[in-house]
């Protein structure tokens, strides 16, 4: 069996991709964490809440194609160094609006900023680390996102608390945003294709779209993406102000809480994760779905538990909780690799868009303003249970409890989904490779004539 080449350089850039996919995640954390004083200040209804977090994701993801393109076309050092530079600074002015409407439109640029990111980075690894490494490659970029996120509920509180306002955190995040900027324009890119073991072509690719989407794995992947994104983005927008409500948490606690849940377990998750990934795959080839999808079974039983389990004591839902989100951190490492196992180098970029526009459209924009609408409805229905005519806070904290059900149900989607993809995998993959064969003979040919 051939090895494919690592760049020499590559560790030094996964370190950079990884720092700024952390700040990536710990600027568009905030509002999920000063949420409450918002809600106070402006009158919000949870429906309004989770319309943040919903704006932010269809922007993400309708901006992320024309961006992915111009990824799989042109530098994606600029291209990324650029988005980080915008999104730090959107960040910063989102500390100055006044008003609930400015706020969203912020938060909108934000998201197109970000979306520069995710897919240049995805296909700048894919060239930087062979197949057999990618899964432990893709754990440590992805750490960006727990350490992001436990970053972010760790410190947010106690900025708060310390400057005594909510939008000091905005100030703070922009600064070392724009600092990694100038590191990630210096990156020097490996050539497309340079960790395959054949050549690649680099004429343009007719109808890239349509052929990512050709993909039958691919599209299972989309839609487990879609309903794990749903959970994860449901999670992360109202896990603390569930904790405040229902668990009777200062912001500061709650935000500690919730970054153990979603944060601390993400570290295990995601490098203990890889590494199995990687020996799994070894042995079978569709291993890391198939370990991919007995790791939601775990997230959505021990998540299911958590709530069904009430006001239980806090270090036990923690616990439980965080259990189950610390297996579902191996969705990540399986399945964006997965993705790279049966799409060709030249279109992994337009691939992880399209795979991020269904996360984000359907799955990270629904999740948010679903569970707050649903919220909203829930509180409403105990409040007339109670036979009261006044709504309380009590009654926002039973309602915001139990939407959140909406999490375990889309995390058992996710393994029928994760299934499905298992099954057509293989032949999925061995096609890519074929393909690329005989693209690589044909570069090889054209060379010669030359």
């Amino acid at each position: 069996m051939t090895t494919a080449p690592q760049a020499s350089n590559a560790w030094r850039i996964l370190f950079l991709l990884f720092l700024a996919n952390l700040f990536n995640f710990f600027d568009r954390t905030i509002p999920a964490i000063i949420i409450e004083p918002i809600r106070l200040e402006w009158h919000l209804s949870d429906f309004q809440i989770g319309l943040i977090g919903t704006a932010f994701t269809l922007v993400y993801a309708i901006a992320g194609l024309p961006l992915a393109r111009m990824a799989d076309t042109g530098s994606r050092a600029k291209l990324m160094g650029w988005g980080l530079a915008a999104w730090s600074g959107l960040t910063a002015v989102n500390g100055m609006v006044g008003s609930f409407w400015s706020f969203l439109l912020v938060r909108m640029g934000v998201g197109i900023g970000e979306a520069s990111y995710a897919p240049a980075a995805n296909s700048l690894i894919g060239d930087l680390f062979p197949a057999e490494r990618r899964s432990r490659a893709m754990g440590i970029f992805m750490l960006g996102l727990p350490l992001g996120l436990l970053l972010a509920f760790f410190t947010i509180g106690a900025m708060v608390q310390a400057f005594g306002s909510w939008r000091a955190p905005f100030f703070i995040a922009a600064v070392p945003g724009l600092v990694l900027a100038l590191f990630i324009f210096l990156i020097r890119e490996p050539a497309r294709g340079a960790a395959e073991t054949v050549a690649i072509s680099l004429a343009p690719i007719d109808r890239p779209l349509r052929r990512v989407l050709s993909v039958p794995t691919f599209a299972w992947l989309v839609l487990a993406g879609l309903t794990f994104n749903f959970a994860s983005y449901a999670c992360n927008s109202f896990m603390v102000p569930m904790l405040q409500r229902y668990f009777a948490l200062p912001l500061h606690d709650a935000a500690v809480a919730t970054g153990m849940i979603v944060g601390l377990s993400g570290l295990v998750g995601l490098t203990l994760g890889g590494w199995v990934a990687d020996k799994v795959h070894q042995r079978f080839a569709n291993g890391r779905l198939l370990f991919a999808a007995l790791s939601m079974l775990v997230a959505t039983l021990a998540t299911a538990w958590a709530l069904h389990a009430g006001r239980i004591e806090l270090g036990l839902f923690v616990a439980v909780f965080g259990v189950g989100w610390l297996f579902s951190y191996n969705f990540y490492t399986c399945v964006y690799t997965a993705i790279q196992d049966v799409v060709q180098p030249r279109l992994r970029a337009t691939a992880m868009a399209l795979y991020f526009a269904g996360l984000y459209l359907l799955g990270g924009g629904l999740g948010p303003v679903v569970v707050g609408g649903l919220s909203d409805h829930f509180a409403v229905s105990a409040m007339e249970t109670a036979g009261q005519l006044v709504m309380s806070e009590a009654f926002k904290a039973q309602g915001l409890h139990d939407a959140m059900y909406l999490i375990p149900v889309a995390l058992l989607l996710t393994l029928v989904f994760l299934l499905a993809a298992s099954r057509c995998f293989v032949r999925d993959a061995q096609k890519m490779r074929e393909g690329m064969v005989l693209e690589g003979e044909a570069v090889t040919a054209r060379a010669a004539e030359a």
